[in-house]
Parts: structure tokens; sequence; C-alpha cells
């Protein structure tokens, strides 16, 4: 037996007068303790002085002694692997030795220690450990069971996927059975580890907890109405994943569970209603939400119409009793990371601007620096999925809460009643249209409430209601809330300057060209705010730019707007220097922007192409010396990449051949090589969009660089990403139609694996739209070589371009498909009536398309002959019959 490891005295006092100083709040202080703590791991024996002053020194005062172990416990985290064995094995007896520690502090540290030297693998080099704790839970003594249970409830959550493994003999076998037991344990911090431990293992439907989710599910209930509220909000939280797990088991006592929920939902402690909320949120995407729910609506809803008011610690938090915040810098935490959304090349489709994919956008996120997710949140959250299921069948419970509400004096309870109308706006649509009338001006109203957090909140609700004021008369309602929300965007506080820019972009997505005759009036407040708005929301504000440009395209080339809204732009982008994070937001807006102004972003096209180009070139590079020693350099962030590709893009698209030059005098071919084989794949779905940007606009120089190129569009054909698929499948159909004939050598290295993913089931719309036009385009250059295969495509490609409008792309398709038709007339046979729908989805086609479709019809009519060809065209429609017979006589 090796004698027991001592610490030197001196060392002792040294490393408790660091402890003593790291405690000290002078940054300088902070960072000298940083250094010298670095400098003692050098010692082999420094965690055994850590783990001594955390378990042994009982003459220090507990936070010191607990700091020692936090500290014990981020070496652990970083050098784990290189602690001499003496040194680890000091370590581990320690902990269980220590783990019923009179101080709750102590203990709780020694179980962050074990949970997290188990989580460095080491559960299989520690064999004696949940053996020891599982025994350790057994003891008479409070504490020992206590901390034994708090670091096997860390383990549990921690290392819920090793434990429920091959690797361990399957331990949880024994301890569920084990934790089962002590649900009926008489203090109430146990009984709630042990439902905590057990919940770690609902989601993953493990085994050993699904051999004896009876007796846990009646183990639930029975602590149903414990006194502690922490073990509510556990036998709450176990419900609501039950309920996705287990919905079978849960079945027979939903009535009772549902009351059960009720109650727990206005619980009077918070954390307990919102655990208790969130069971609703999940019921509703449930198959059986409907029946199981619809009896107890007129009890639910006004339960979360009541937690949908602010409490008063949220007042509190958002400051809600400061009116004029506009002057006060934000604080650089409160910035959210922004995600850029890549471009994706979409269709546009009958009776809509462009399809937009369901944009979340305007989700209830009206107050997002709070606490993030509160009752407030879950409640309206519920009610919005509730909508969804319900539709109008809500109303009837929700109509005679609102009257009281929205017009109540206290404005606590207004603003709830307004959050209300927003949450229900999606699924009440329908039913709420009768009383939009008199509702919209009294929202118009209330957006000069005298609260801040009343207007920021109207803004957001009529954001919700734009589809329907745009459909409207514009004099009576857009007018109205445009000039109101106008008014909001200069408001003298944060938050509702906030909540009118983000209002207004959804106003523009949906109005579009409504806009175009006050846009004057748009620009001169959106510049205003320019020079008022601190940084947070100036990121608000680019997005409502580019939003704007997106929506009237190219109204906005006029040399007044021009004149008006690029200085302040070209002033930002002169001030941000490249590494700076708020180039993203302004280069998304300035990619509207070109795209809209097309030949007005003439004169600035120069240094901003230029700017993109050293971006992409300076995050390549940094990427190489990050591969070639990562230790030396720090992994780039390839946002920078991506969105200068996309700007490129916008400007490819908006200035069309006069990139010409700028392409010339730059490397940019070259850098979109690498780009286009970047491990990322937004990288590549961003370059892909490049390639057929510039493709479009000035093939002379994309030419040289097609056999190198096309190999790469090959392999980048996978369905599983699908916007780099997207992006690729359509610069493979724009590269198409400038090489012509030429395109032959290439065929073979793509068209197998379009005629797949036009065939694969639950293929997003825009894939199939994209994927088809290109196979129309490659059969237009090359029938020969893609005529063969009409059989196996024609029915898909039928009907994924049946329902987009008539434009240049459908347009090449279509020839294509004509053309290949006459190469290969038998592929077409078996599914000529998906043919003829096609055919009559064009309102106006060209002159000489309208007479190849002529040909084919007339052709095959003649084939078959005047019987069969009644007898097939009786299967039709009417609709179909009659447009064939009007435009194309048969």
């Amino acid at each position: 037996m090796e004698c027991e490891w001592k610490p030197d005295e001196q060392g002792l006092q040294q490393i408790l007068q660091l402890l003593k100083e790291s405690q000290s709040p002078d940054t300088s202080t902070q960072r000298s303790v940083q250094q010298r703590l670095e400098q003692l791991n050098q010692f082999p024996d420094f965690n055994n002085y850590l783990i001594f002053v955390l378990t042994k020194l009982k003459s220090e005062d507990e936070p010191t002694r607990s700091l020692s172990g936090l500290i014990l416990k981020n070496n652990v985290k970083a050098h784990y692997q290189n602690f001499p064995n003496g040194v680890s094995d000091f370590i581990k007896s320690e902990c269980l030795q220590n783990i019923g520690d009179s101080s709750p502090l102590i203990r709780a540290t020694v179980g962050i220690l074990i949970t997290t030297i188990a989580s460095k693998g080491e559960l299989q080099n520690w064999p004696e450990l949940l053996p020891k704790l599982c025994l350790l839970l057994d003891s008479e003594d409070y504490n020992t069971c206590e901390g034994s249970f708090g670091a096997l409830q860390k383990i549990c959550e921690d290392s819920a996927e090793i434990l429920d493994s091959d690797m361990l003999d399957r331990p949880l076998n024994v301890m569920i059975p084990k934790f089962l037991q002590f649900f009926k344990h008489n203090s109430p911090k146990i009984r709630s580890h042990a439902i905590a431990c057990v919940n770690q293992f609902i989601i993953s439907r493990t085994q050993a907890l699904m051999l004896h989710i009876d007796a846990f599910i009646e183990n639930l209930f029975a602590l149903a109405t414990d006194e502690e509220p922490e073990v509510r909000k556990n036998v709450c939280r176990a419900l609501v994943m039950l309920l996705e797990v287990r919905l079978d088991r849960l079945l027979p006592h939903m009535h009772n569970i549902i009351e059960y929920m009720l109650l727990r939902t206005q619980d009077q402690d918070e954390n307990v209603a919102l655990e208790a909320c969130e069971f609703w949120l999940t019921l509703a995407e449930q198959p059986v939400c409907k029946e199981v729910l619809c009896g107890h609506l007129s009890q639910l809803t006004p339960v979360l119409v009541n937690g949908m008011k602010y409490s008063e610690i949220d007042i509190i938090l958002l400051k809600g009793d400061i009116e004029e915040d506009e002057a006060i810098p934000d604080n650089e935490q409160d910035i959210r990371p922004r995600f850029h959304r890549s471009r994706t090349v979409a269709q546009q489709h009958e009776g809509d601007g462009i399809e937009e994919d369901e944009d979340d956008d305007d989700e209830l996120d009206d107050d997002d620096t709070i606490s993030d997710w509160n009752l407030r949140k879950c409640s309206a959250a519920a009610l919005d999925v509730l909508a969804n299921v319900f539709r109008d069948d809500l109303l009837l419970h929700i109509l005679p809460l609102l009257k009281e509400l929205l017009f109540h004096p206290e404005w606590v309870v207004k603003e709830s009643g307004i959050l209300v109308l927003g949450a229900i706006a999606e699924g009440c649509m329908q039913g709420m249209i009768p009383y939009l009338p008199e509702l919209i001006p009294h929202l118009v109203l209330c957006l000069s409430d005298k609260k801040a957090l009343v207007r920021s909140i109207t803004c957001w609700t009529l954001s919700r209601y734009a589809h329907w004021v745009v459909s409207q008369p514009p004099d009576v309602y857009l007018k109205p809330l445009m000039t109101e929300l106008l008014k909001r965007i200069l408001d003298s506080n944060k938050r509702v300057q906030e909540a009118a820019c983000s209002a207004f972009a959804t106003l523009e997505e949906e109005a579009c060209t409504e806009l175009v005759p006050y846009l004057a009036f748009i620009l001169d407040t959106l510049v205003f705010a320019f020079s008022k708005y601190q940084h947070k929301n100036l990121l608000i504000l680019y997005d409502a730019i580019g939003t704007l440009a997106d929506s009237v395209g190219h109204h906005l080339n006029k040399p007044e707007y021009i004149q008006m809204l690029m200085p302040p732009l070209i002033q930002k982008w002169n001030q941000l220097k490249d590494e700076d994070k708020d180039l993203f937001p302004l280069l998304e807006c300035l990619s509207s922007v070109a795209t809209a102004l097309q030949s007005g972003f003439l004169p600035y096209c120069e240094p901003v192409y230029q700017r993109c180009v050293n971006l992409v070139q300076k995050t390549l590079a940094q990427a190489m010396l990050y591969q070639s020693q990562p230790d030396q350099y720090e992994a780039p962030d390839k946002d920078f990449m991506i969105v200068a590709l996309d700007l490129l893009s916008g400007l490819a698209e908006g200035l069309g051949g006069t990139i010409e030059q700028l392409v010339a005098r730059s490397n940019i071919l070259t850098l979109m090589y690498q780009c286009m084989q970047d491990k990322m794949p937004e990288v590549r779905q961003s370059s892909f969009a490049l390639l057929g940007d510039l493709t479009k606009a000035c093939f002379q120089h994309v030419k040289p660089c097609i056999a190198d190129f096309m190999p790469i569009l090959g392999t980048n054909l996978n369905p599983e990403l699908i916007s780099v698929c997207n992006n690729a499948t359509w610069a493979i159909g724009e590269i198409a139609v400038q090489m012509g004939p030429e395109m032959q050598p290439y065929i073979a290295m793509v068209l197998h694996q379009l005629v797949e993913i036009i065939n694969r089931p639950n293929t997003p719309k825009t894939l199939l739209e994209n994927t088809a036009i290109t196979i129309g385009r490659l059969g237009y250059v090359c029938p020969q070589e893609v005529a063969p295969m009409l059989q196996q495509f024609i029915r898909p490609w039928c009907s994924s371009l049946r329902n987009i409008r008539d434009n240049e792309e459908k347009d090449s398709a279509f020839r294509g498909i004509c053309t290949m038709i006459s190469v290969n007339p038998g592929g077409v046979v078996q599914d000529f009536i998906f043919f003829c729908d096609a055919v009559a989805s064009w309102v106006n086609p060209k002159e000489d398309l309208r007479d190849m479709f002529y040909k084919i019809l007339h052709g095959f009519k003649n084939q078959v002959g005047e019987d069969n060809w009644r007898r097939f065209s009786d299967q039709f429609p009417l609709p179909l019959k009659e447009r064939l017979a009007t435009f194309y006589g048969v």
C-alpha cells in the first residue's frame, strides 16, 4: 500500500493565495491568476493540491474550496489524458469519499467533478463508480444519499447514450428500478433527483425504462400534487416527454392528465407552470389532439390567455418603465448572432411572387432578450399551434375574452390581448375576417399608445394580418397602417424601432409593388433611421431595406431614390473592416439592392465587386493556413465568403453583361473552383448559384473552365443536401443553354443522377422544378443523348412543371421535351395524358413553341386514329379538354 500523498505547506499557501486572488473583481489580477494557473499545470501534483483543498482542508471557507474544485474540473476537461495514474486515482478516491460532505456546495462541486471525469470516456475506466454511487443511495446519511443522487443525475444528463450501450454491460437494468424506488422517499430533494434521473431516458425510449413504463407512470401520478415545486416540475416534464414517445400508455388516463396539466399551468411556481405549458405545445403536434382536447377548450383558453400577460419581473427586466432609450448604446452581448440564409434558386409560380420557403420570421420573438423562454412565450406559442389545430372553433372561446382585453384600462392586460390577437392570426384567419375592418383601425391607434411595450407588440400583431391588409383597397388600411408603422420605425424606444422594422419587412413582402407609390416617403424614413439607430437595430434596418428592394424590384431604379439610398449604405460599407460581422447583413442588403437597381448600381459596383473577391480570397487563404497548421492558426469564419459569393451573384444578376470587365480583371473563377470543393455545404451552395449567374452574364469567361467544373457539379447532385443539389442542378441547366451541342461530353456525368432525383419520393418542389428544367435543357441541346431515357422521367417531369409560370426557363425546358419526343415518340406514349396536361398549363407560349405542341398533339391523334383518340381524351378533366380544343384544335 503506497503511503498517502501529503501537500507541502509552502505550496499549499501559494495555491490558497492564488484562489483568494482569483475572487478579486479586478480584471488584471484575474489575468495574472489565469497565467499562473496555466504555469502550475506543468507540475504533476498540482491537481492533488486542488482536490486536497476541496475535500480535506475543512479550515478554509466553502467558496474557496469549491473554487479549487472547479479549477480542477477545468483541468480535467483540458488535460485529463496527461494526469499521472497516481494523481487520477487519488482524485477519484477523494471524490467518492466526499460525495456526502455536509455542505451542499461542496457536495455539488464533487458531483460536477465526478461527472466531468466520467464524461471524459472514463465510465469504462472507472468501473466501480456507478455501483458505488448506487450503493451510497441506500445510506442512512441524508447528505451521502443526496450527494450521490446529485452526481448520478449529472451523469445521466451527460452520458445517457453510453449508459444504455453494451460498452458498460447495461447498468440501467439495475439503475432504473433503483431510481423508481426513490420516488416515494421522504425528502423532496431526493424525490426530485430520482425523477430527473429517469427523465433522461424517456425520449430515447431506453429499453430498461420501457420495461417499467407502467410503474413509472403510476409513480408519477402518485407525485402529481407533491408540495415541492421541483418535484412537480419534473413530473410535468416527464408527462410532456411521454406524450411524444408513449402516447399509447397515457391515452387511458388522458382526461385526468389534461385536468392535471390545466391546474399545473396555473401553478404558483412559474417554472412548474412553464413545464406544464409545454404539454399543450406537444399535444398540438399529436393527431389525437383534436379529439382529446375539444372538451377542454373552454377551460384551457382562458388559462393560456392569462399566461400571456407580462409578469412583474418581465417588466423590470425589460425596463418596461423606460420609454426613451434610443440614445443609449447597445450592450454588445445582447446582439444575437445572425444566420445568413444562402441563395437558393427558385421558380415563380402562378398567381404569386417568388415562392418563398415556409418562412418562420414572424415567430413570437417580441421580447427576445429576456430569459428567452418563459410562460408568456410558451402560452402564446401554444395558443398559436392550437389555433392551427382547431381553426375557427377556437374563436368561440377566444372572442368573448378578447373584447374585454383589447379595451382594458390596464396596459399589461391590453398588451396581452394584442398578443393573443397576433397568436391566433394564422390559425383563425378565416373566422377573424369579419372583425378585421373594425380591429385593424383599432390596432393602428394602439401604435401610438403611450406604453412602449404596447406599441411594440402592436407592430408584431399587425404584421400577422398584413396579408389581409394588402388584399383590401390600399387607401382604407394599407396607407394608414404604413404611415403609422413608418413613424414607429423612428420611435424613441429601441424595442419599438426593432418591432416596427421587422413588421415593416413583413408588410413589404406582402405588399410588393403596392408600395411603389409611397417609395419616396418610405425611403425618407429608412434613411433617416440610419442616423438614429444604435447597433442592434441597424442590423434589422438593413434587412428592411433589402426586403424593400426585393419587393419593388426595378421600380427602385430612379435617380432620386438611388441618391437617397446609396450614400448611407456606402458610408457604412466604407466604415466596416473586413473582419466585422456587420458586413453580413450589409452585404445581403446590397445584394438585394444591386439586383433591384440593375444598371443603377453601376457607379458602385467596382469597389463592391473588388471587396467581395478579396473576402473570398482572404477566407480561402486563412482556411489553407488552418488546415496545414491547426495549432498555429484559427479556423476562418466562412460566412464572410458565403455572403460575398451571394453578393457577387446579386451583382451578376443585376448588372448582367456589364460585369464582364470586372470578371476579366479578377481571379474569381480560380477562387470559385476552390469554393465548389469546400467541405462546407453552404459554401458550395453559394458558389453554384454564382456559377449559374456568371454563366448567364458572361459565359466567355466561364467556358474555359467547364471541363473542370462539370465533374464537380456531377458529384454535388446529392438530394440529401437539398440546396446544394438545387443550385448545382440549376447551374448545369444554364451551362447547357450556353454550350449548346458542345454539352455532349458532359451529359453522362449528370443525367442519371437527375433522373433519379426527379423520381425520388418526398423531394421538395423547388428541387423537382429545377431538375425538370435542367433535364429539358439538356435534352434541347443534346436530344440524341437524353431522349432514350424519356420514359423514365416524362411523368414526374410533366407534373412538376405544370404549376410554374411561363418564363424563359420553362420555355427552353419545353422545347427540349418536344425535341426529345420527336427523336423518341415511343417514350411518351404511356404517359401522354401528363404531357397534354403540361402543355395546357401554358398561358401564352411563343408562336414556334405552340407549333411544336400542335404538331405533337396532332401527330399523336393521327397515329392512334379518331376513335382511340376520343376514348383517350374522354379521360381528360373538362377544363383540360376545353383548353386543348380551344388552343390546339384537338
